[in-house]
């Protein structure tokens, strides 16, 4: 395990009361524990395991008195690495956990901010339903659910902020509030795609879909002739029926030419349909392995709650989303190739362009593939020299796979009028922007 210098143990005087009895410090025993994430070393001067919305507003008011770094985790796995700071306070929510399906037969559930979607989907198993959200079970509700959430069946049922029918969140001046699209319907719209600006979510409803088996099928192709296999790759997933959802991983192999692997997903399991469906993907490149298998669909998301340490080497990420991989596209995507320790194509399309640009934060409803590109930061110069060559062919991004911060990434982000509407919604709800760890938005006026 890597580990930093811890910071000095703070008095207990520092913090009310009602935060020392649930705060983890350096000394503690817990402390390494709770003080990393999944890409990046932290030193907090303490990590609040809060039990209740009280604990948030306290946290709030003493990160505002004593002006320090504020931090919300829900889960501490976010590819951009924002769930902890050095020297401030990280608002832990892992104990807000609990899941409850508020309605089985409609489908309406209430989870948690804290809860990890391998538990959610876990639990919503035995009831016959699913939500469809990211694609690693450890990733908490909170991060993903506040800023969209590209998982296993988003052609077929959207991504997950599509399915937020409510949000229960701590603003900065300690209030309990929960929106919806009759109550602070503005507020509503910011969440979904901005929420980290507004303030700590504590929990969600969201409708559900009915999910139980599905088909499963890990590719590995010979990619060596890589911008060829992309536009083939992409156009079959274009063509492929909306239960097909494919995320698709490219590495160096080990004679130097490029191996990817496909994780694709047939909401499913009628054979020939399944067979039908997936069989151009096979067409896209040399086929080194391919496993098909049946499964209940949440053990595809096994949440294993080990400890976060820093353990993905690959720190420096960047983000765009893709109308059509084009010759030209998957030409730059290749060139990535060169300086990315991994490059990532996620589709989306389908149902996640079916809901109107307007209805959300997160406005991106004509883009067909989310790619994210990963290096170490010996390679960042590199990567971002090749990015920037490929920057033309993109449209847009999803922040929760972007490292860097600055107007050019929130201008992507939230094209146009969206961002404009973001930051006069920021001035009324966070004039003292409290909540700017993660993407955080500018004071009016803005540049664009």
């Amino acid at each position: 395990m890597r580990t930093t210098a811890s910071p000095q143990p703070a008095p207990d005087d520092l913090l009310p009361q009602s935060l020392a009895a649930v705060a983890v410090r350096p000394g503690d025993r817990d402390y390494d524990a709770v003080r990393h994430t999944y890409t990046r070393l932290g030193s907090p001067a303490a990590v609040i395991r809060v039990r209740d919305q009280k604990d948030i507003a306290d946290a709030l008011a003493h990160a505002r008195t004593s002006q320090v770094p504020l931090t919300a985790r829900s889960g501490g796995h976010g590819i951009s690495g924002r769930s902890t700071n050095d020297q401030g306070i990280v608002i832990d929510l892992a104990g807000l956990d609990a899941v409850e399906v508020v309605d089985a037969r409609s489908g309406l559930v209430r989870v948690g901010a804290g809860a990890r979607w391998g538990d959610v989907a876990a639990a919503l198993a035995p009831h016959g339903l699913g939500l469809s959200s990211g694609d690693t079970g450890d990733v908490g509700v909170g991060g993903l659910a506040t800023a969209g959430g590209i998982g296993l069946m988003s052609r077929l049922h959207g991504l997950t902020i599509d399915h937020m029918r409510a949000a229960e969140l701590v603003l900065a001046d300690g209030s309990l509030v929960r929106t919806d699209a009759d109550h602070d319907p503005d507020l509503f719209w910011a969440v979904r795609g901005a929420g980290a600006n507004f303030g700590v979510a504590t929990a969600f409803e969201f409708q559900t879909d009915p999910v139980r088996e599905v088909t499963a099928a890990v590719t590995v192709y010979d990619a060596a002739d890589t911008a060829a296999f992309l536009t083939r790759w992409g156009a079959a997933v274009e063509a492929a029926p909306r239960a097909v959802t494919s995320f698709l991983t490219l590495v160096t192999g080990p004679g130097g030419g490029a191996v990817a692997q496909a994780m694709t997903v047939y909401a499913g399991t009628d054979p020939a349909a399944v067979g039908a469906a997936l069989a151009p993907l096979l067409l896209a490149g040399p086929v080194l392995r391919n496993h098909a298998f049946v499964t209940p669909y949440h053990r595809l998301l096994p949440a294993g709650h080990g400890p976060q340490h820093a353990q993905q080497p690959l720190t420096v990420s960047r983000s765009g989303l893709v109308d059509h991989i084009t010759e030209p596209t998957a030409e730059g995507i290749a060139a990535l190739m060169g300086a990315a320790g991994m490059v990532q194509l996620r589709s989306i399309g389908a149902a996640v362009n079916d809901t109107p640009p307007t209805a959300m934060a997160y406005s991106h409803r004509t883009q067909n593939f989310s790619l994210m590109a990963a290096t170490t930061p010996a390679l960042r110069d590199d990567l971002d020299q090749r990015w920037e060559q490929l920057h033309s062919h993109l449209n847009g991004l999803y922040l929760s796979f972007e490292t860097r911060t600055g107007r050019r990434q929130l201008n992507d982000a939230f094209p146009g009028t969206v961002l404009d509407r973001l930051i006069a919604l920021k001035a009324y709800y966070d004039p003292e922007h409290l909540f700017d760890n993660n993407f955080a938005l500018p004071s009016a006026p803005f540049q664009h």
